[in-house]
């Protein structure tokens, strides 16, 4: 019953981008995200705590607020671009995006070492690793597998295509080792909460949260290449993906090596949400696992 739920949602959205002329789907994207943000109070809320927790007092309640509205219009501008990717030309994707930096990800291809692409769910996420594989080659990322099992089979398909390999959460660590080893490339969102058995606590925005040890650990292992990388876009409809210099990678048994790397990589996320804050996914519970009562 779900699943006919989900995919005639989908559907009529799907209707709504293929058919409707731009100025008016654009309306339509600004209503359903106001419905959203009045509607849905659980992840109002998270946003809120969110950006109180890394802001404070200081940015006003009113930006706050703005950017919580945003956060709901950027879900539905993933999807409408999920929808348009589904049947884009690598040349009318490539069109799409300014690749900013890319000398730094070209270097380390040529090292053969292998390459994480250090991300977070900032900016359009999603087409990032359509448009590094349409343009560089072959790279894996990770997803979960959704509840649904008609909406996952779109999803897959979708995030597969141009060179990208999906490889499920579960049991993802063979195929990313491999991937490293043989000197291919892979994508890691490292920006969510994660559980204290699993997840190493450094700063972020001033507080301690727990932040995956990852890609360090990946590096550490195959001495591979950790690159930050991040998409924004200022209308949705063009993007700019910039490389950033390469985080140095844990070479030996020194805790503090291994730190120092997955501080790094919180800083380097801190900076960009700073710098436009309006593109993070602020509805994930990122400082759950300290600040729980928070969220209640």
């Amino acid at each position: 019953m779900l699943d006919y739920f989900y995919l005639s949602a989908f559907g009529l959205f799907k209707l709504f981008v293929t058919k409707l002329p731009k100025s008016l789907l654009m309306l339509l994207i600004n209503f359903f995200a106001v419905i959203g943000y009045l509607v849905d109070k659980k992840h109002t809320k998270i946003a809120k705590v969110n950006l109180d927790l890394a802001f404070e007092d200081r940015m006003s309640e009113e930006r706050k607020i703005e950017i919580i509205k945003q956060c709901y219009k950027n879900l539905l501008y993933l999807l409408k671009d999920f929808i348009e990717n589904q049947t884009i030309s690598k040349e009318k994707l490539l069109q799409k995006v300014t690749f900013h930096n890319e000398h730094i990800y070209v270097e380390a291809l040529k090292l053969k070492k292998g390459v994480i692409f250090q991300t977070a769910h900032y900016g359009n996420w999603e087409i990032m690793s359509l448009a590094v594989g349409a343009k560089f080659g072959p790279i894996s990322i990770i997803g979960r597998e959704l509840d649904s099992k008609v909406m996952n089979a779109i999803l897959e398909k979708n995030r597969q295509r141009f060179n990208v390999t999906l490889l499920d959460k579960k049991g993802a660590m063979r195929g990313i080792l491999k991937t490293l080893k043989n000197g291919g490339s892979v994508g890691l969102l490292v920006d969510q909460n994660t559980s204290e058995n699993e997840g190493v606590l450094v700063p972020f925005f001033g507080k301690l949260v727990r932040h995956t040890p990852a890609a360090a650990q990946f590096a550490k292992k195959t001495d591979c290449i950790i690159i930050p990388a991040f998409i924004t876009t200022q209308d949705h409809e063009h993007f700019d993906l910039t490389f950033y210099e390469p985080i140095p990678a844990p070479h030996d048994d020194n805790e503090q090596s291994l730190l120092d790397s997955i501080q790094a990589q919180a800083e380097i996320t801190q900076r960009i949400i700073e710098n436009k804050p309006d593109e993070w996914f602020w509805f994930h519970r990122r400082w759950k696992n300290q600040y729980e009562e928070c969220y209640k």
